[in-house]
């Protein structure tokens, strides 16, 4: 039966790939190595067994400054009745640490005594009198670290398969020893291929793709405990891909062939693979990630020297998509695994909790589909929204602080259910969260960084300033932007409020005021100067989602000018954010949109305002009390803050921190 891109199930994929290696005696320890403990041990993964060679301490020692002594000398010692003891055959000063002597069994420590040479207390600089005088006994072995405390000879101080940690590597020197038995690191070849792409630092054309694939797999591999070789970009050429593999597979124990995974004219991988070695899954029903390919590459001839450091004559090889996201989670399902196998140590096992979804998530029916997920616990519910599900959105790496995963067999699941969750984030990180749902402004980037310095985080989801309030009013955000205009009343936010939002007390403070225009292309090549010259033929335009203030605000003004919207061309065409926007205009996927001067700065665009607008804050009164939005709440008050913001282009920051409306 033909593998050619067979989405086969993620559990039979593995096992199938598991069994080849099996078969060819890669399954295992790819070896051991002695190195010497010290702080580069941290990390590696025990061999063997380690035991204890020496005791700790080897020896009885003092755990006080003071006075060692025989526990019966001190019995019936009161503090009327002092006991006076005679330095020498009866007690004898002891350092911390020191050694006791053989005769003695406890400590007394240098506070507890008096000297009858001084009429003072005994102190650190009268340690030699002629005898001393105590007014309560001592129990043997008081004030004592008796030999074998910690770590008695012989004992198991660590198993096998353990990963060091820095206080094992103190645990390994008490006990005696100078060098370690360690597995050896599995060595990982990366191989990037593609004509399009091109190396981090390169002056970028139109077509260019910057290769950083390689990057981010490299520290995936460091971070599992391999080694990894990061070769030069190969372009898209059969035979060169083949020179390159065959090079790998001699000195490596696992080889990753980047992009060119998929079914085009110019994806050459399953080609390589099957010329090469054996070719036993192309596809693999996950989403993201569906053109994985797994097999193995005959290794060619090696020296005897080589074969003791081999397992055997093949290497496995995994075709890893070239999507960012794809890739990542590639590395995630099929290297992991294999390199704690080949380290003997258990598989990397993320944290677990359930959470409620804050929106509906549709997979294929077929598929195990990875959603990257935000995390916030808002209440007393802990809850998961989807983060973009593009395969090269590599900012939901980047911003994710979970992942979940819907299962093969059902076609996703809506907003309120519950969803397991394997955490990136520890939930304490995640109880410090202020969870921002609505419409999209520059400013709350700032704000991010300027909480992160106060022990807190922003996480933000861009649905527009309705999403937002529906987010509130289902108890899933802590705080929504908005900045929708009541076309009657000319007022913000305040009717939509009490529409989304009833019975929920609420405080609204003003964020900034704003400038709202057109975005264009630098030197206005289409001389636009108002909306009326949306409606000529040659212009494209580019608009945000449907319930987003700006797309409020653009309807509302069309209305005012007795222009249908359907005059426009590219008016169904959607962004979620600012940034979107203007990033359509900067491709050339669109002449102009309506948006902030921020954003068209950012991307080097020029703005024509129109028009001027307020971006509220809309906080329910139970979160608005509360300790976490404390520090939010002190921002829009200081200073430094007020004048990041006031350096961004089209921001009035005079009315930040004003209470629209309480109660």
């Amino acid at each position: 039966m033909s593998v050619y891109l067979h989405d086969i199930p993620l559990p039979e994929a593995q096992a199938r790939f598991r069994q080849a290696i099996q078969a060819a005696g890669f399954w295992r320890v790819l070896g051991t190595e002695s190195i010497p403990l010290d702080e580069n041990s941290l990390g590696r993964v025990t061999a063997e067994p380690i035991w204890a060679r020496i005791s700790s301490p080897h020896y009885h020692a003092s755990a006080m400054d003071g006075f060692a002594v025989r526990a019966i000398t001190t019995n019936g010692a009161l503090p009327s009745k002092p006991i006076t003891l005679e330095i020498g055959p009866e007690a004898e000063y002891v350092d911390t640490g020191d050694p006791l002597p053989d005769w003695a069994n406890s400590v007394i420590p240098i506070e507890n005594v008096e000297s009858l040479d001084e009429p003072c207390n005994i102190t650190a600089e009268i340690r030699n009198p002629a005898s001393i005088r105590i007014r309560s006994s001592v129990a043997p072995w008081s004030h004592v670290r008796p030999s074998g405390e910690d770590i008695v000879a012989t004992q198991l101080v660590l198993p096998a398969g353990h990963i060091l940690r820095p206080v094992d590597l103190g645990a390994i020197a008490a006990a005696g020893h100078q060098e370690i038995r360690v597995t050896r690191k599995p060595k990982v070849a990366i191989l990037p291929t593609g004509t399009e792409l091109v190396p981090i630092g390169s002056q970028l054309k139109a077509g260019d793709i910057l290769e950083y694939n390689s990057l981010v797999i490299a520290a995936q591999i460091k971070s599992m405990g391999g080694e990894s070789t990061r070769y030069l970009i190969t372009k898209d050429d059969f035979d060169l891909i083949c020179e390159k593999v065959q090079e790998a597979a001699q000195d490596h124990d696992l080889i990753l062939l980047n992009a060119g995974s998929s079914a085009g004219a110019e994806d050459f991988s399953a080609k390589v693979v099957e010329k090469l070695g054996q070719l036993i899954v192309h596809g693999v029903a996950v989403r993201p990630g569906h053109p994985v390919i797994l097999g193995t590459i005959d290794r060619g001839s090696l020296t005897s020297d080589e074969m003791i450091h081999r397992p055997g004559s093949i290497v496995p090889i995994i075709g890893v998509p070239g999507y960012p996201v794809s890739a990542a989670l590639t590395i995630d399902i099929f290297v992991e695994p294999l390199i704690a196998y080949w380290l003997g140590r258990r598989r990397n096992e993320l944290p677990t909790e359930m959470a409620t979804l804050t929106r509906k998530i549709v997979s294929p029916p077929g598929d195990d589909d990875f959603v990257r997920v935000a995390m916030g616990k808002v209440g007393d519910k802990l809850l998961a929204a989807p983060l973009s599900r593009g395969a090269g959105v590599i900012t939901s790496l980047v911003q994710a602080d979970g992942l979940a995963l819907i299962p093969r067999g059902t076609q996703g699941l809506d907003a309120g259910e519950p969803v397991k969750v394997h955490l990136y984030r520890s939930r304490a990180e995640i109880e410090k969260t202020i969870f921002c749902i609505g419409s999209h402004d520059l400013t709350l980037d700032l704000l991010s960084q300027f909480l992160a310095e106060q022990d807190r985080r922003l996480a933000s989801a861009n649905v527009g300033s309705q999403g937002g309030l529906i987010a509130l009013r289902r108890g899933e955000a802590h705080l929504a932007g908005s900045h929708l205009l009541n076309p009657e009343t000319g007022e913000y936010n305040i009717s939509y409020i009490r529409q989304y939002m009833p019975n929920i007390p609420v405080k609204v403070v003003a964020l900034v005021g704003r400038d709202q225009g057109l975005m264009v292309k630098p030197g206005n090549p289409k001389g636009l100067k108002s909306l009326r010259d949306l409606t000529r033929s040659n212009v494209q335009f580019v608009n945000r989602q449907r319930g987003a203030g700006t797309r409020v605000l653009l309807d509302y003004h069309l209305k005012l000018m007795t222009i249908a919207p359907e005059r426009i061309v590219g008016y169904s065409q959607e962004e979620y954010t600012h940034l979107g926007v203007a990033a359509a205009i900067a491709s050339g996927r669109a002449d102009c949109g309506l948006g902030i001067a921020a954003a068209a700065q950012a991307l080097n665009l020029e703005f024509i305002p129109l028009f001027q607008e307020r971006y509220d804050l809309v906080i329910p009164r139970e979160f608005a009390e509360g300790d976490l939005l404390a520090p939010l709440f002190e921002l829009l008050a200081e200073g430094r803050f007020r004048e990041a913001v006031s350096q961004l282009p089209g921001y009035d920051v005079s009315v930040m921190g004003t209470v629209i409306l309480e109660e």
